[in-house]
């Protein structure tokens, strides 16, 4: 049977987590699409294996959570009648948490933008810290009884409320509503207010548009299938907290929270993870 080296896995990896989509993939490097989406789905089944285990007993101080929307096979509008109301067609989100110091993406959960995939998320964080924290979330209500069963009294917690002034139109229809103002509610404990804030997590979503193509507006490279797109998300996270250097931290984030001694190359995580 043939198998891709070592060297072509890489090559084709370091192309998907750079922005590129599975067809330009295989344009660029002369692989087949199925051996692509076959890597594709084993890397990611390892890197979801490797970090569920690694991403334990974390010692973060400040945590950021966001969520951030993309579709699946169509857009929610276009979903045919026989599948909607079926999860990985329309509307699917990504929750995700961040280490504010480190810039670690400690917990991520796929799935709606309901309570249930939320009490799922902050149970995931919960079950990965070793210690009390700051958590900022943004003013989505579902959180309030997710961090309330996740951590009871133990965190620091507190909401920043985003206020915005109308939608836009014409041709500014794809840009977000202008922020107006926000407000701090503290929610349990006595969080520092100079440190409730999502700009760290909200730039890990530009961070996540930019590196999967899937996530990029207003072309075709949207997922068809979302076991591709769980995998997709997973070879991201690995990539990012353990190969790509921060350009602030100047190393990656697994080096800053001391889970990692070294700069990962692409080559050595696929060796790693036995792919």
């Amino acid at each position: 049977m043939n198998k891709l080296n070592r060297a072509k896995q890489a090559q084709v990896i370091a192309a998907l987590v750079e922005g590129t989509s599975v067809n330009a993939t295989v344009r660029m490097t002369g692989v087949a699409k199925n051996t692509i989406l076959k890597l594709i789905a084993d890397l990611g089944t390892a890197c979801a294996a490797y970090q569920h285990r690694a991403l334990r007993n974390l010692t973060c101080k400040r945590i950021q959570c966001d969520e951030i929307w993309q579709f699946c096979y169509a857009k929610e509008k276009n979903v045919p009648a026989e599948k909607r109301g079926q999860f990985g067609y329309g509307d699917v989100w990504t929750w995700v948490a961040i280490d504010a110091d480190t810039k670690l993406a400690a917990s991520w959960c796929l799935g709606t933008r309901d309570a249930g995939t939320a009490y799922a998320f902050v149970q995931d964080l919960a079950a990965r810290l070793a210690n009390r924290v700051q958590l900022t979330t943004d003013g989505y209500r579902v959180y309030l009884n997710a961090v309330e069963d996740a951590f009871g009294s133990q965190v620091e917690y507190a909401m920043l409320v985003k206020m915005y002034g109308a939608d836009r139109g014409g041709e500014a229809q794809y840009s977000p509503a202008e922020c107006i103002g926000c407000r701090e509610v503290i929610v349990s404990g006595r969080p520092d207010p100079q440190h409730i804030s999502t700009s760290f997590v909200e730039r890990q979503n530009l961070t996540m548009r930019m590196s999967m193509r899937r996530f990029t507006r207003l072309t075709n490279g949207f997922s068809k299938k979302i076991e591709n797109h769980a995998h997709a998300l997973e070879i991201h996270y690995m990539f990012y907290n353990w190969c790509r250097v921060h350009q602030t931290l100047r190393v990656t984030p697994a080096m800053e929270a001391g889970l990692a001694d070294h700069v990962w190359t692409i080559e050595e995580m696929l060796e790693k993870l036995g792919v």
